[in-house]
């Protein structure tokens, strides 16, 4: 069981704050979920603050029913299957990926970058340009179980620069053409690729 807070800091005498916060607290009962709630209750009130009486809410994530978000990861227990292979017995662990939003924002910040106006444009600039944008998100979420995401996002990638290729060559794309233009040509363009960056927490 896991109960997700969200604060809503208010102007008092005492206290100040300029925005809201989330706090997560992660609980084996309902008992001690309800106890721990009392007693954030009773700090808070006494720094004049109060719960989000909207976005504060409970999620079980017992046997991977629910999930939720956080700081732009979505956090589910999954079972193993390599366990269930060997012993058929249903074992799950908490796992975090890149939120849906997450994913979002980043197609959009690539869209944005490598839009269909820039297609007459040197493809090593725009590469120059995608490439922090994917390090840097990859390097925020290669620590979790994000290799599925990695790829879709590699592939959006993929797909956004083969469509500037396209609409470069207008009338002249000859037949076939584009479908020389894979992976490894815009890696050889200087392209970063996430696949195969995840990088456990021990070996990070």
């Amino acid at each position: 069981m896991r109960r997700e807070f969200h604060v809503r800091f208010c102007e008092g005498p005492r206290v100040r704050f300029p925005r809201a916060t989330r706090l997560v607290v992660m609980c084996n009962t309902t008992k001690a979920i309800e106890q721990a709630e009392e007693k954030i209750h009773a700090i808070l009130s006494r720094l004049g603050l109060e719960l989000h009486p909207e976005k504060t809410r409970r999620v079980d994530l017992s046997r991977g029913l629910q999930g939720f978000d956080f700081l732009g990861c979505h956090l589910r227990k999954r079972m193993s299957g390599p366990i269930w292979e060997r012993s058929r017995k249903r074992v799950f662990f908490l796992q975090r990926e890149p939120s849906q939003r997450s994913m979002k924002r980043v197609r959009q910040r690539v869209k944005e970058i490598a839009p269909n106006g820039r297609r007459h444009q040197d493809l090593r600039t725009i590469i120059g340009e995608l490439n922090p944008v994917l390090r840097g998100w990859g390097n925020y979420f290669r620590t979790g179980n994000a290799a599925k995401k990695f790829l879709a996002v590699d592939s959006y990638v993929l797909e956004r620069l083969r469509t500037l290729m396209i609409k470069r060559k207008g009338r002249n794309l000859r037949p076939g053409e584009a479908l020389t233009w894979q992976r490894d040509f815009f890696e050889a363009h200087g392209l970063h690729r996430l696949r195969g960056t995840i990088r456990y927490p021990e070996a990070a």
